[in-house]
């Protein structure tokens, strides 16, 4: 893997925080960054050990690092799940749990696959193996609102960055808003558009009965990218034991705007001791 040669960690700006016997891997979704788990990263790191990184599509990652995103290689979800587990390897990170958000649910998901041995359970927060509705199958969108929304992004990235980030971020928390626009419109447009097709046309629903190892589904009340039946869905196909973990709360953001109710679920599913 190129990456490797110069160091992977190095590439998607890895860092360790805390300490503890349990690692942690904290993995943002599509459009954020890192710094997306600001809130709850202070409480978790007196239990954890916890990585955090900027996958490489992400506005954060370093000028001279950014050419490393390749649109054939990452058009699919294997391609970060292999990088998130070359990424465990390399930190030697030992029987992490993963908390993945969004689309790094889904990958989550297929790294543990591979690697079973590699992980010790998964947080999937608003996680969803497929947008698109289908005859027995509610995603949340029909196709067509898809195609709209990727050509929205292909003709003006900024505008649609600004109005997508209203939507999925719970209003009444305009700071948490205005941090999650900040880091999408980062994004390199061309990039952006290659990461939404991805993640948008994608169908995951087969992976979900391959993963053996606890599962813990997190969701809010209303989510405008994944509608609740997903989280069930998800809860009834994976073969590994699972839960299904609700939040009281709006939006597709709870690290941002429910932070202390979305530590609250951790505290539970982790057995911290508060």
């Amino acid at each position: 893997m190129v990456m490797l040669g110069m160091g992977l960690s190095t590439s998607m700006n890895a860092r360790i925080i805390g300490s503890g016997s349990q690692d942690l891997v904290l993995a943002h979704g599509f459009g954020g960054e890192q710094s997306l788990w600001d809130k709850i990263i202070p409480d978790l790191a007196k239990h954890f050990r916890i990585l955090v990184f900027d996958w490489i599509f992400s506005g954060a990652v370093k000028e001279d690092h950014k050419d490393l995103f390749d649109h054939e290689k990452y058009s699919s979800y294997d391609a970060f799940a292999d990088d998130v587990i070359c990424l465990i390897e390399e930190m030697n990170l030992r029987s992490p749990v993963f908390v993945g958000h969004s689309m790094s649910g889904m990958i989550g998901c297929i790294a543990a696959v591979k690697r079973r041995d590699l992980f010790k359970r998964l947080v999937l927060i608003g996680a969803s193996p497929r947008y698109i509705n289908t005859d027995d199958y509610e995603g949340g969108f029909k196709k067509s609102e898809i195609d709209d929304f990727i050509s929205n992004i292909e003709m003006d990235f900024q505008n649609w960055a600004a109005g997508f980030a209203s939507l999925v971020v719970d209003a009444r928390d305009p700071s948490s808003v205005d941090k999650f626009r900040n880091c999408l419109a980062n994004m390199r447009p061309e990039v952006a558009l290659s990461v939404a097709k991805t993640v948008f046309y994608s169908d995951q629903r087969k992976i979900l009965d391959k993963v053996l190892i606890p599962c813990t589904i997190v969701q809010t009340t209303s989510d405008i990218v994944v509608p609740n039946s997903v989280a069930y869905y998800m809860q009834k196909n994976i073969k590994g034991k699972s839960t299904v973990e609700i939040i009281e709360t709006d939006g597709h953001f709870p690290h941002l705007t429910a932070h202390q109710q979305l530590l609250d679920v951790l505290k539970g599913v982790l057995t911290i001791s508060t």
